[in-house]
């Protein structure tokens, strides 16, 4: 017993030298993230179901209709997050020439055989198979960026990183002409961030920042329609019966949950009265049928997923992993803020769906590509992490105290 506990402050001090917490939980940030992204799993499946089991019926005779769609999704999903976990993050940049150019004819494809939602092409469909190529648009930019802002100060000359600039902005011109202006400003956005919060040289982003304005601009104002959402986004009763419909019924949704919600199912929203409420407006149903409660615990999900994924980043033993696990945080928590705050109001309608929450086929297959992609660099970092460290390991909170911790002092 005596040897158990000497081996255990051992253990205790090691960790405290190396500036760690003394005692965690979790094994690494990786399994931790991966926990959280569990959780966001498994409300989401619940949730999809409960949202969308009326527009089954009445649409297509069976309440597991898109219950069914998602768990195929999901199996797909988890087999995407298997690749890319164990595929060498560096290999990445190899894949991204190929993948622009497959992105690119399929979002060129949607324009002539794609399939029409709601006055949109955003799909293809091949037989029991439907893509949206908008989705592969987010993670490739996100590539493009963390690879030229790994460069840092090296890059001086505008030629080394003019064409990657070139097929995000034609990726982002693209995927708005669907028309789909908030996944566009996400194609653009998201790698315009990543690249203004790194070490280029300063005339290097005031090009960048010159262009992403300028994209910006015409995003939001190209489409009639988008200036009069954000006008009833100030003033959604000015129009509660076109332009700011769905934001009173998404608010009418929300307050009527209450502190603990209706129950599992016992919303009432998603009768036809919320717009995309299995979608879009997914988190509203949640709110409703889990109250306050229920979304604060989705929204502490959202926020350890950005702990964790910035140590990640903060951890990975490369700029390039740095910028790559920053930029797939970002995307994920990003859209996720951003559909609360539409849901509750304080944004303007854009159409983001909320991830592993709302339904969404290649939406979830991405995203938990994404989250494979993720874990790879905490893997690589935890691999270079164990080889310079000295013997002793680094275990955790469980293996010092658990049941079989104990047994064996």
């Amino acid at each position: 017993m005596r040897e158990g506990s000497r081996e255990a402050s051992r253990i205790l001090a090691e960790r405290k030298a190396r500036g760690e917490s003394p005692r965690s939980f979790w094994l690494s940030d990786r399994e931790a993230m991966l926990g959280v992204v569990f959780c966001l799993v498994v409300f989401g499946t619940i949730n999809i179901f409960c949202s969308s089991f009326f527009l089954g019926v009445t649409e297509f005779d069976s309440p597991y209709f898109f219950l069914k769609k998602h768990l195929v999704n999901l199996a797909a999903g988890l087999f995407a997050f298997g690749i890319f976990q164990y595929i060498d993050y560096h290999k990445l940049r190899n894949f991204v020439v190929p993948g622009a150019v497959a992105v690119v004819l399929m979002l060129v494809l949607v324009f002539f055989v794609g399939e029409e939602v709601n006055g949109a092409r955003r799909w293809l469909k091949a037989g029991p198979v439907t893509i949206q190529p908008s989705e592969f648009a987010k993670l490739l930019t996100i590539l493009m960026a963390a690879a030229i802002a790994a460069q840092g100060k090296r890059l001086k000359n505008w030629k080394q990183y003019v064409w990657q600039m070139f097929i995000i902005i034609v990726l982002a011109v693209l995927v708005e002409r669907e028309p789909d202006g908030a996944t566009g400003a996400i194609v653009a956005g998201v790698p315009l961030v990543m690249l203004l919060c790194s070490a280029l040289p300063g005339q290097v982003k005031n090009n960048i920042m010159l262009s992403g304005l300028g994209l910006a601009v015409a995003i939001l104002t190209i489409q009639p329609y988008r200036v009069k959402r954000f006008v009833s986004f100030l003033d959604p009763w000015s129009d509660p019966d076109d332009a700011g419909y769905q934001i009173i019924q998404s608010m009418s949704a929300i307050g009527s949950g209450g502190l603990t919600g209706m129950g599992i199912g016992q919303g009432i929203s998603k009768y036809r009265y919320l717009p995309e409420a299995h979608t879009d407006f997914a988190f509203s149903i949640w709110c409703q049928e889990q109250g306050f409660i229920g979304a604060v615990i989705v929204f502490i999900c959202f926020l350890a997923l950005a702990y964790y994924g910035q140590r990640i980043s903060y951890r990975a033993k490369d700029l390039f992993g740095q910028f790559l696990a920053a930029g797939i945080t970002f995307l994920l928590v990003g859209q996720g803020v951003v559909n609360m705050l539409m849901i509750a109001g304080f944004f303007p309608v854009v159409g983001v769906p909320l991830p592993f929450i709302s339904y969404g086929g290649t939406s979830l297959v991405v995203t938990l590509m994404a989250v494979g992609m993720l874990s790879n660099i905490s893997l690589y970092s935890e691999k270079k992490e164990k080889e310079n460290r000295k013997p002793g390991g680094r275990p955790s909170f469980r293996q010092m105290y658990g049941k079989k911790a104990r047994r064996e002092g």
